[in-house]
């Protein structure tokens, strides 16, 4: 996504946050005197963005409306702050950011994945923020995928170098009216149902899986998360995102999911044009009804609503066996703070906003379907009944009982997505690449990588 789980993905990634103090209801955002950037260092009082003219420089994703929606309300709430705002899709963030933030830092940036970023001192380190914000007596398990030991090289510990606008998280999305046109009166419960289903939609001359493979965001690494969570526990996936030691994607149980993506593509469940397909093609031919499932994120169920109300639903990805535990790429949809960002109190107090104020978390979960970051005590907002939106909400709740949150296997290095995970998964669409041999050479890549960071 680019998104996703892209570390979207993009957001390319849940734990359940149910509601939010309401401490940036009244007066400017966050608590106490504006702090210069000198100061923040050993900050005694949370930033605000006072009241003088700020304008705040931002770099966003492409095709994303969350953020936007977020500061054209802060604007609305604290008129003397202004943006200047930048998008550019996901693959190319990916590939700008240390430039960007080294050579014009903004004061907000979507983030790729940032081990590589804390490396080489281009993200603020956000401790101290957190301290005085209180972000710290949040639920843990929503800031450890943002957290990073010194050196930027281990993930899921030490200091926190970014912010989500949300919890995002991945699944099946389905088209009703095609599902009736083959039966399918309920979720797959397991693989093998999934299985069935996608031959039925196949033998109706229905497209059975929308989804995209083109340019330098493979989109297949999608279903082959969720097949290897399906075959395997998310935890050793984890380990191998955040760069534990020892730690490999080449498993028998991953062998096996992607042993079985080939025999999806093999049996003609994807368009056959997929490795010419960009992430907005692939959702405009899903709206048309050009396929009956789609892996993708909640970040679409706000979108989906409006373009197919009623007619989208959602699903978590089944495991092999009926009473297994479901597991998901469930991760923020990453920001930070440029090192050298001019504004980067205003920039955090926004940040605190969108978790705790009532407005910017309602935005978060219509317009960006997602739970919102907050503290665990935070009210949710209400979700009309039957929507895709609260589907996902509700798949979310399941994804916490079960401690099945993944990061997005296109996170585990700077380059891995873009580099490795694509070009090796449009190779396996091409017939010229084994599943055994692509996981080796992700691995490979993987292990260069780390030790060249």
């Amino acid at each position: 996504m680019s998104r996703r789980v892209h570390s979207r993905w993009h957001r390319p990634m849940l734990a359940v946050v149910l509601g939010g103090t309401l401490a940036t209801a009244c007066g400017g955002p966050g608590s106490g005197n504006p702090q210069s950037e000198a100061t923040a260092p050993s900050l005694t009082t949370a930033p605000t963005c006072g009241t003088a003219p700020v304008t705040l420089s931002a770099y966003f994703e492409t095709g994303f409306p969350l953020p936007k929606a977020l500061t054209a309300e802060f604007t609305k709430q604290f008129p003397n702050v202004k943006w200047d705002i930048r998008e550019d899709q996901f693959a190319v963030i990916t590939q700008n950011a240390p430039r960007v933030l080294a050579d014009d830092p903004p004061d907000l940036m979507r983030l790729p994945q940032v081990s590589e970023l804390v490396k080489n001192g281009l993200l603020k380190n956000l401790d101290e923020y957190a301290k005085v914000f209180g972000w710290d007596k949040w639920p843990a398990s929503q800031l450890e995928q943002m957290r990073l030991a010194p050196g930027g090289r281990t993930r899921g510990e030490g200091s926190l170098y970014a912010m989500g606008l949300n919890f995002s998280m991945t699944g099946v999305f389905y088209n009703k009216k095609l599902a009736g046109k083959i039966g399918m009166s309920s979720p797959p419960v397991t693989l093998a149902e999934f299985d069935e289903l996608l031959a039925k939609a196949k033998q109706a001359g229905i497209d059975p899986i929308a989804q995209f493979n083109g340019g330098a965001t493979g989109g297949l690494a999608f279903p082959l998360q969720d097949l290897m969570a399906s075959y395997g526990p998310s935890g050793p996936i984890n380990q191998w995102i955040f760069q534990k030691p020892g730690a490999t994607i080449d498993t028998p149980e991953n062998l096996q999911a992607t042993q079985h993506l080939e025999k999806w593509i093999k049996a003609g469940y994807f368009w056959k044009d997929v490795n010419a397909v960009d992430y907005a093609t692939m959702m405009s031919r899903f709206i048309d009804g050009q396929g009956l499932f789609m892996f993708n994120g909640d970040w679409e169920s706000g979108n989906l609503d409006k373009q197919m109300p009623e007619d989208a639903g959602f699903f978590l990805m089944p495991p092999v066996q009926k009473d297994g535990a479901r597991a998901a790429m469930s991760a923020p949809l990453t920001f930070g703070i440029g090192s050298k960002a001019k504004n980067a109190g205003c920039a955090a107090a926004f940040l605190d906003w969108v978790a705790t104020d009532p407005q910017a978390r309602t935005i978060s979960v219509e317009v960006g379907g997602s739970h919102p970051m907050g503290p665990a005590d935070a009210s949710m907002p209400q979700v009309t009944p039957g929507t895709v939106t609260e589907s996902t909400l509700a798949a979310g709740a399941q994804i916490a009982k079960d401690n099945g949150a993944m990061d997005f296997i296109a996170n585990a290095t700077g380059a891995i997505y873009a580099k490795s995970w694509t070009p090796q998964l449009q190779k396996l669409v091409a017939g010229e690449q084994r599943p055994d041999a692509l996981l080796k050479s992700v691995q490979e890549d993987y292990l260069s990588q780390v030790a060249g960071s």
